[in-house]
């Protein structure tokens, strides 16, 4: 398959996702999927797609691969504030700021659209129902953080691993790249650490219960979820956020 057709099937992924979760017809997208054909673009694993200072710029839609939104302290110690998935967007609303007040990085090898900061302020003027639905976008991602610092402060390990795996499905799956309860899942440990504030040792140890608990495998880099209603009692997971009035 061509290029120009790989993005294009990845495009309809990020405006159907939108359209779905603003429950408004996919025809309303067209503009905006034209943009991500136009502008989509590739990163290395590792390399930071914007840093913590830089100019905020505007949307960034990732068509393929994984970007984790992180802090880094003056100390150098990492925390990961969530991971972006394929088919999600990166702060739709961020370009209303001067300057990002957090990094983003490729976790893996990755292709992306980004718009700049007046092509996102005209788009979202004259397109109420992208504008809605980015609108949409910010909230669930503020619920999925809200849920990150509710583990972070009153989950234990077990529990915080468990909800990540039961997130990181669950999302995955409204994009149609997860099914069959099995889903692609490359962090390291190191980057699970990171997110959970749990040490790489403690990590491996909970790892190690959740497959004692015949809960989830976890091997080269696949995420097999053996029973998705047990790992969600176990994480006391609510799938409430993301869930449109209408």
């Amino acid at each position: 398959m061509a290029r120009e057709d790989r993005i294009e099937l990845k495009a309809r992924m990020v405006t159907e996702r939108l359209a779905t979760l603003s429950a408004q017809p996919l025809a309303d997208f067209a503009v905006l999927e034209r943009l991500i054909c136009q502008r989509a673009q590739e990163a290395p694993a590792h390399a930071d797609l914007v840093r913590e200072g830089e100019s905020s710029a505007g949307i960034r839609m990732m068509l393929s691969g994984w970007a984790c939104r992180y802090k880094m302290l003056v100390n150098g110690r990492r925390q990961l504030l969530s991971f972006v998935l394929p088919g999600e967007l990166c702060d739709p609303y961020m370009h209303l700021l001067a300057r990002m007040d957090h990094s983003l990085a490729a976790l893996t090898p990755v292709t992306y659209a980004q718009l700049g900061r007046e092509e996102s302020e005209r788009l979202v003027r004259d397109h109420p129902a992208v504008a809605r639905a980015l609108w949409i976008q910010t909230m669930f991602e503020i619920g999925v953080e809200r849920e990150w610092t509710a583990s972070l402060g009153q989950r234990v390990a077990f529990q915080r691993l468990a909800h990540l795996f039961c997130d990181i499905y669950l999302r995955l799956n409204m994009t149609g790249i997860a099914e069959d309860n099995w889903c692609d899942f490359p962090p390291t440990q190191g980057d699970i650490g990171d997110a959970t504030g749990l040490s790489s040792v403690h990590v491996n140890r909970t790892l190690q219960d959740l497959r004692a608990a015949d809960l989830i495998t976890l091997t080269n880099k696949r995420l097999f979820i053996r029973n998705l209603e047990a790992l969600k009692s176990a994480a006391l997971f609510r799938p409430s956020y993301g869930v449109v009035a209408h």
